[in-house]
């Protein structure tokens, strides 16, 4: 891919973020049947249900480009779900791999922030406003999975610090 304008930028990132999304949504069931707590389940579910969505905004939001979101792989997504894959596979007390994902989980949500809101930024200094709006829902939801998550890690925390006491 060639970067002769910003807007070139703006395509390579719905292209990483769709790639991020569709590597996300293959590894939420697999977080959620490695996750001891019905929350923490329940969590990744409905976050899988939300990716399903985003990955639908994406594709909306390259309609603008008369393209598809496809074509490239996110590196970064791939090493945060390698991270994950460890926690997963990890042999040890519930609680604390629990504690462990959503920290994991919590990684992705903050990548996925940053690319929405530049996404987001981007697009509106193009004056692709609709494009902009899409981005800005995402944006809205990842946010509240990170508060969400926040508020997990609070009551799971404190059990797996009491592990081992």
């Amino acid at each position: 891919m060639k970067l002769n304008s910003i807007e070139d930028f703006l395509i390579m990132e719905v292209k990483d973020l769709h790639s991020a999304e569709s590597q996300l949504l293959k590894a939420l069931p697999k977080m959620a049947k490695a996750a001891s707590s019905e929350e923490l389940k329940e969590a990744f579910e409905t976050h899988a249900k939300e990716t399903a969505t985003h990955l639908q905004r994406l594709e909306q939001a390259m309609e603008e480009f008369g393209g598809s979101p496809r074509g490239k792989t996110c590196e970064a997504m791939k090493g945060l779900i390698s991270e994950a894959e460890e926690i997963m596979k990890a042999e040890g007390d519930n609680s604390v791999k629990d504690a462990a994902l959503i920290i994991a989980s919590q990684k992705v949500e903050h990548y996925e922030i940053a690319g929405y809101g530049s996404a987001r930024a981007l697009a509106e200094a193009l004056g692709y406003d609709e494009m902009a709006a899409i981005f800005s829902e995402t944006l809205d939801e990842e946010s509240a999975t990170d508060e969400k998550l926040t508020a997990l890690a609070e009551t799971l925390n404190a059990e797996a610090v009491s592990v081992g006491e």
